[in-house]
């Protein structure tokens, strides 16, 4: 079973709305080498697993559970880039539109009008040519090494696609999330190749990692400053073996180090997306709204008669 924190693994930086450069990011959440892709490979190795190898098994399915993470930050920053681009200037409850007003005018010229046509400004499950998301791109091959070797290509084309689409902008929400990605693929890439350097695997000859200096970018380069290109988490409430793969020499022969930790340090608030009148985005007629009000008001009037009731603490009593 899985539990979920109200809270993301990156901070979205604010920076204009910017249509096309969440199109571009597309590519990484939807597309065959995307955040869905690695999410569902990971997970359903881990959910086919045999044996009692029990540290690979954790390994695998701990990055698995980080790439739902992942998924959850691309949809928000591409719903970010997408927020507010039409620029609709009505009151809340008008009608969009309302006078001959197009309203969102400027969404069919966009690379993706389904953005604003399906989505409502939201992130869709496809690629930046608008194909969907594919499940024939999951490979499973019921073999542990095969498995780790695929994981780690698909890691490495990943890590150089995100590459790719920091270049194509420069807007900094876009950019802020991208560099965070490229780094924990680099993270990831480790955590395979450790993986299969302790099953004897000498991977480095056959399958390099692609080299190339990502710190020439600040974003980037910060979050390497602070190590988390050589953490992994486990995300585990009853305790994970991937400290027995994930510890030690990083496999990239630089002197570093990688560690296994049970979470990251740190989680960013989850910025809430405000209503979209000219999408009917969530949709609230005034009687809805005035309902939805009074389900609130009455929610908090019982948390307080709550609060009221419980016992003051002895520090408080004694004052």
């Amino acid at each position: 079973m899985f539990y979920h924190v109200q809270s993301l693994i990156n901070e979205i930086v604010a920076d204009e709305p910017d249509p096309s450069a969440a199109n571009a990011l597309q590519e990484g959440l939807g597309g065959q080498f995307g955040e869905m892709r690695t999410m569902m490979q990971y997970l359903f190795q881990s959910f086919n697993f045999r044996g009692d190898a029990k540290p690979y098994l954790d390994l695998i399915q701990g990055v698995g559970v980080e790439e739902i993470s992942h998924v959850e930050l691309i949809s928000k920053t591409i719903s970010t880039l997408l927020d507010g681009s039409p620029r609709y200037q009505g009151k809340k409850f008008e009608t969009p539109g309302k006078g001959g007003a197009e309203s969102m005018a400027m969404a069919k010229e966009q690379q993706n009008p389904h953005h604003f046509i399906v989505g409502a400004q939201g992130a869709l499950p496809v690629d930046a040519a608008h194909n969907p998301w594919n499940g024939s791109w999951v490979h499973d091959h019921g073999n542990l090494v095969l498995n780790l070797m695929d994981n780690l290509v698909l890691e490495a084309t990943g890590r150089l696609q995100k590459c790719r689409i920091y270049q194509m902008s420069a807007n900094k929400t876009l950019r802020n999330t991208v560099a965070f990605l490229i780094v924990r693929d680099e993270a990831h890439q480790a955590a395979f190749g450790k993986a299969l350097e302790s099953l004897g695997v000498n991977w480095s000859k056959v399958l390099p990692v692609p080299k190339f200096d990502s710190t020439q970018w600040p974003e980037v380069k910060r979050l390497m400053d602070l190590g988390i290109h050589r953490e992994q988490y486990t995300f585990r409430l009853d305790g994970s073996d991937m400290g027995a793969i994930f510890s030690g020499a990083a496999p990239f022969n630089d002197g570093t180090e990688v560690v296994t930790k049970t979470e990251p340090d740190r989680s960013f608030p989850i910025p809430t997306a405000p209503e979209r009148p000219e999408e009917f985005a969530p949709g609230l007629d005034p009687e809805l709204q005035a309902l939805a009000d009074a389900l609130t008001e009455f929610k908090e009037g019982m948390a307080k008669k709550a609060d009221a009731k419980k016992p003051a603490s002895k520090s408080a009593k004694k004052k």
